[in-house]
């Protein structure tokens, strides 16, 4: 703040001016003050949902969380909201179509199809959803559907197979895992 005052003002600015990012922010803010401590991540976004009047939502969901997807969706949808989801594997284009090579891929020689980030984003732009949650893409993969996505976009699940897709374990666990996190 002391390095760079005039960023911190011209953030001030941005809020006054773009009437959606106050809007959000606002009733972001009204969720944390009613919820904090109290509702797990899953009704924040619901909640979120109910005060901004968004009812299209996008779901892009890792194939490895199809079953938890599906919970979410019914949960979702019990709550009033359309669900549009979409799976990684979409498209089902072989990983040497992006240029791995064959010995790059977890099974070499076997039809091994990539994640497909952008797609994901397509349809969902596509079914006009209003705000869109990742479920548990892959690292780096995440990045590509938030570049992609017209929608607003929130991290529901960070992917982490090792810690049962909960990263900071990591942190709370460093004594385990130090051995994996340190050079």
């Amino acid at each position: 703040m002391k390095v760079y005052p005039k960023i911190i003002e011209k953030s001030i600015e941005e809020y006054k001016r773009d009437v959606f990012l106050r809007n959000f922010h606002r009733e972001a803010s009204k969720v944390e003050t009613e919820g904090y401590g109290v509702w797990p991540r899953i009704r924040e976004v619901i909640e979120l949902c109910r005060k901004l009047n968004l009812k299209r939502i996008g779901l892009a969901f890792c194939i490895g969380l199809s079953s938890e997807a599906q919970k979410l969706c019914e949960i979702l949808e019990s709550w009033g909201l359309e669900v549009y989801s979409v799976c990684c594997k979409c498209g089902s284009i072989d990983k040497t179509e992006i240029g791995l090579k064959e010995e790059e891929k977890r099974k070499p020689r076997i039809h091994e199809a990539i994640c497909n980030p952008v797609a994901q984003a397509m349809l969902l732009n596509a079914a006009k959803t209003e705000i869109n949650l990742i479920f548990g893409l892959c690292v780096g993969h995440d990045s590509i559907f938030i570049r992609y996505s017209k929608a607003p976009v929130i991290c529901l699940v960070a992917k982490d197979r090792t810690t049962g897709h909960n990263p900071l374990v990591a942190i709370y666990a460093y004594h385990y895992f130090s051995k994996r996190l340190m050079p």
